[in-house]
């Protein structure tokens, strides 16, 4: 195994558990520090959008053994997800990698506000237990197309605005883990199909971002304080988007 595939497992590995500390995948985090070790950019994406299928399933998998996942609150966004993503994927093979770099650097610092300063624990005490269509389904599209154009997998998007809707944060914690891997697979099948992919890099990241988002997921349940982890966090990916963006200036 040369010193890069090294380098990915390594990475895979930690951004994953790190990341599903928080209860969110690491493909928003991995996909920079993949295009700094030399994976190009197009390829960094599949790859990343592949991480977050793969460590959130593991994420997935552990709430649906403890019977945490409202499994029918989720569809009207997976459905969705599903469609958009591949329309995501392919107008990002078509923009230019600048522009990709600058909507990426956006995200970094959506997501990373997000996870400081969005207080879902006043939400905690909400307890709807409806399951509309409309709403959900809004979110699953613009998570669905952000998902594919920027290989990020989409739960930064679905978590706050699901919240916003009145739901549960724990609830909407396990449907977004449950619903990221689905966009996640259907924009890395496009990409695969426009050729983006690196079997090496898929193999040994996918593997590796498994065991760390199962682990993570598994540690986060029994002794962290996710909210607390989510604004470590936030603040990391404010500061890869002020790097990224000082690096293309």
């Amino acid at each position: 195994m040369d010193s890069l595939t090294l380098l990915i497992v390594f990475f895979s590995f930690g951004l994953s558990f790190i990341f599903a500390l928080g209860g969110v995948g690491s493909a928003v985090v991995l996909i920079p520090t993949l295009s700094w070790l030399g994976v190009p950019f197009n390829i960094a994406r599949p790859t990343g959008l592949f991480v977050n299928c793969l460590s959130m399933l593991g994420a997935t998998y552990s709430n649906f053994k403890e019977k945490r996942l409202d499994i029918r609150l989720g569809i009207p966004i997976i459905l969705s997800s599903i469609i958009l993503a591949p329309v995501g994927a392919w107008v990002g093979h078509q923009v230019p990698t600048r522009f990709l770099f600058l909507a990426f650097i956006g995200f970094l610092f959506f997501s990373g506000s997000m996870m400081l300063f969005f207080k879902g624990s006043k939400y905690a005490d909400q307890y709807r237990e409806d399951r509309p269509v409309a709403g959900p389904l809004l979110v699953g599209i613009l998570a669905g197309f952000i998902s594919g154009l920027l290989g990020v997998g989409g739960g930064g998007v679905i978590s706050p605005l699901m919240i916003l809707q009145g739901f549960n944060p724990k609830k909407v914690a396990t449907v977004t883990a449950f619903s990221v891997p689905f966009s996640s697979f259907s924009a890395f099948v496009a990409y695969a199909a426009m050729g983006s992919i690196s079997l090496k890099i898929l193999v040994f990241a996918g593997l590796a971002a498994w065991a760390g988002g199962y682990l993570g997921t598994k540690l986060m349940q029994k002794k962290m304080h996710p909210q607390t982890v989510k604004r470590l966090l936030g603040g990391v990916l404010l500061l890869l988007g002020v790097r990224l963006f000082w690096s293309i200036i």
